[in-house]
């Protein structure tokens, strides 16, 4: 089961999650000397009695899935590093834990049929072995207990969705996808899986919130929220409308206990039919890419350019060679609209960009200094999930095994002191080596941080480098303070700094003024 908002980030092992709604309307209370508002407020028909008639539709088109996995382990050898090491399976002489293993493991979830023919659809990671290992079998189990040996047809990482196919002389139950595009917040769902590997539970509930961003930075990470349970177990479960059509597939939960608290995030229909399609087809899934490293306009960054709160995203590097590098875009630029389409929380720059076939050629507008500019992008070609991990962009390769030694110097009663709760020194040659940073980097080094500061609880440490100070190179504390100076001028509440930290690419950090 995959936890959200950074809470456990585990994946939801299974399942569905959504509530369902028909029948009666609820008549809800309104003020009784206002009733030409009663039509506008009393929910149309559809609230239902009873879940009962649709569960007894729907449920037999979805399945529980079970795989068998060989995963490799370290091999755990309590003798390891003693002469007695290898009587007991033991591994290369000397070696602190041997040869890596293999453990048979096992794991469940949920799944649905998309066709009488026996094509199954279900979450990526139900059914893969989190990369450390082989699936050597998987099984579908249908509702009567049936049970179908599975060819996985195709997968993808990126969406997190997998088809499978299995095989059987009679047409099988089956649903459809439906228009999560029409999916508004109150709209009730129901959700059918095998949570915890019990199967065939139905859970009911609401629409909480459509295009839920939950920070993880992926190109889908746009979600249907809901308060319908979702449990582990439920993950690539089906979430239904009230006509019994597919409008999510159950993917996480944001759980502070590994059990539901009532928030539950389901991929939209819209984002995973296509997908889907294409997976049956044997087609390969291509998404555009721009090589650029981002993060939301939250409000202290948005405070330190003088821009519009949550709008945009701030590009944090620029991969050399790709598409946003080759278009002219900058470490620094904000991004506020790409292809036509605005830049916000519910429509990321990631999920436009990925939705965009390789080899287009867009128009990409930037705040820049301030001002507004566009340029011309031919979108690249997205890597895999694993290539995309292993990318650093700008990180600086230039080791040195010495130890930043900080100067005697005192805590100093300065601007920069008082205004970030930064002392700052000059960077020479000597203390750039010791940094593990060429000897011609230009900056000031951090001295010492108030923990007490903005700039502390963002994690700036003594032995970070800062570049430069609202776009400003600057080499020197006085042009830190100068900088600072500018930004109180301009009643800004925040400075825009670029920081280098030994081994890691230099980043952007706004630090409120105190």
């Amino acid at each position: 089961m995959r936890y959200a908002y950074g809470v456990t980030t585990a994946l939801l092992l299974g399942g569905a999650a959504i509530s369902l709604v028909t029948g009666i309307p609820a008549g809800a209370q309104v003020a009784q000397n206002d009733t030409s508002q009663m039509q506008n407020v009393v929910p149309r028909a559809g609230a239902p009695a009873s879940f009962a008639d649709l569960t007894q539709q729907l449920a037999p088109a979805v399945v529980n899935i079970s795989t068998r996995q060989r995963v490799r382990v370290a091999n755990q050898n309590p003798f390891a590093g003693t002469p007695f090491e290898d009587l007991f399976g033991g591994g290369t002489p000397g070696g602190r834990g041997g040869q890596p293993q293999t453990r048979e493991a096992q794991s469940l979830g949920s799944g649905f049929i998309i066709s009488a023919d026996g094509y199954v659809v279900t979450n990526n990671h139900v059914i893969t072995a989190d990369g450390q290992g082989e699936v050597e079998s998987i099984t579908v189990n249908m509702p009567d207990g049936t049970e179908y040996p599975a060819k996985l047809i195709g997968r993808d990482a990126a969406s997190d969705l997998a088809v499978l196919k299995i095989t059987t002389p009679k047409a099988l139950p089956f649903v459809k996808f439906g228009d999560s595009r029409s999916a508004r917040v109150g709209d009730w769902v129901i959700a059918i899986g095998n949570p915890f590997g019990l199967g065939g539970t139905v859970t009911s509930g609401i629409i909480s919130a459509v295009y839920r961003n939950t920070g993880s930075g992926s190109a889908y990470d746009r979600y249907l929220q809901t308060d319908a349970a979702i449990n582990r177990g439920n993950s690539g479960g089906p979430m239904f409308d009230m006509r019994g059509n597919v409008i999510g597939i159950n993917n996480a939960i944001f759980s502070p206990t590994g059990g539901s608290v009532g928030i539950g995030f389901a991929i939209p229909a819209e984002t995973a039919a296509p997908i889907v399609e294409r997976l049956k087809t044997g087609q390969s899934i291509e998404r555009g890419y721009l090589g650029i490293r981002i993060q939301p306009v939250n409000e202290d960054l948005a405070d330190s350019l003088g821009i519009a709160h949550n709008k945009g995203e701030f590009v944090q590097a620029v991969e050399p060679g790709q598409a946003a590098a080759n278009a002219g875009i900058r470490a620094g630029d904000v991004v506020v609209k790409v292809d036509g389409k605005d830049v916000t929380r519910e429509q990321t720059l990631s999920f436009i960009v990925a939705n965009v076939a390789p080899g287009k050629r867009i128009p990409v507008e930037l705040i820049r200094d301030g001002k507004r500019t566009i340029v011309t992008a031919t979108v690249g070609k997205r890597p895999s999930e694993e290539e995309l991990a292993q990318n650093t962009f700008d990180q600086d390769q230039d080791q040195d095994e010495d130890q930043f030694n900080k100067p005697p110097t005192k805590q100093g009663q300065g601007v920069s002191e008082q205004a970030l709760g930064l002392s700052v020194l000059p960077l020479n040659a000597t203390i750039a080596r010791q940094l593990g940073m060429p000897e011609t980097t230009r900056g000031v080094v951090v001295n010492a941080v108030d923990p007490s500061s903005d700039a502390g609880s963002k994690g700036l440490q003594r032995g970070d480098i800062v570049l430069s100070a609202n776009y400003q190179d600057i080499s020197t504390p006085a042009e830190l303070e100068a900088a600072i100076k500018a930004a109180k001028s301009q009643n800004r509440n925040a400075v825009l700094l670029r920081v280098q930290r030994r081994g890691q690419p230099a980043t952007y950090v706004p630090i409120r003024i105190r």
